[in-house]
């Protein structure tokens, strides 16, 4: 493989496309991992809800939990737009090494939100299935399972809490090199 074919293909790319890219995959994927969590705990719920209706209005919990990672995304996407900014082309015709590490770092925050919430949006969607399910069969487990719940929705709030730090690295990275960022991570 030439890798240095591929390390020109990846400079001439303009860092406001893989910034655009980051915000899409942020929101495209935390909305998609939502509906997939509303779909697994919605048609549980519905079908749980014949035996025991009593259940319906309390395990709608189950669906704002999902709806959250959603949201998540979306405020992710709002601050990561917020970091990009106008900057020229270099006169040599190349972007500059700061902006093109802006543009990744944008980008590699969008889709490590987008993952995360995808991820938590399932996650909570089966938990809160059977939520659902246990609680038409044993009211008092509603409020241990739904504990459970609340730690799967966490998983959403590690990923924001995880691309608002890459987002940031892309300001201090000037003295820092990748290599010695992973000989103190493991240390």
């Amino acid at each position: 493989m030439d890798y240095e074919y591929w390390g020109l293909v990846f400079r001439h790319i303009s860092p406001y496309m893989w910034a655009s890219l980051g915000c899409a995959l942020a929101i495209g994927l935390s909305v998609a991992g939502a509906a997939w969590g509303i779909f697994l705990t919605g048609s549980s719920l519905v079908g749980a809800a014949v035996k025991a209706p009593r259940i319906t209005s309390k395990n709608l919990i189950s669906v704002i939990f999902c709806e959250a990672a959603a949201i998540y995304g979306v405020i992710t996407a709002i601050i990561l737009q917020t970091k990009v900014e106008d900057v020229p082309i270099g006169s040599d015709g190349e972007w500059s090494v700061k902006i093109l590490k802006a543009g990744y770092a944008v980008f590699g925050s969008g889709l490590c939100v987008g993952l995360s919430n995808l991820v938590c949006g399932i996650c909570v969607g089966i938990v809160g299935s059977s939520c659902a399910l246990a609680d038409a069969q044993n009211s008092t487990l509603f409020v241990k399972i739904l504990v459970i719940e609340i730690f799967g929705s966490a998983l959403g709030l590690f990923g924001v809490i995880v691309a608002i730090i890459i987002s940031g690295m892309e300001r201090n990275t000037r003295h820092v090199s990748f290599s010695l960022l992973l000989q103190n991570s493991f240390c």
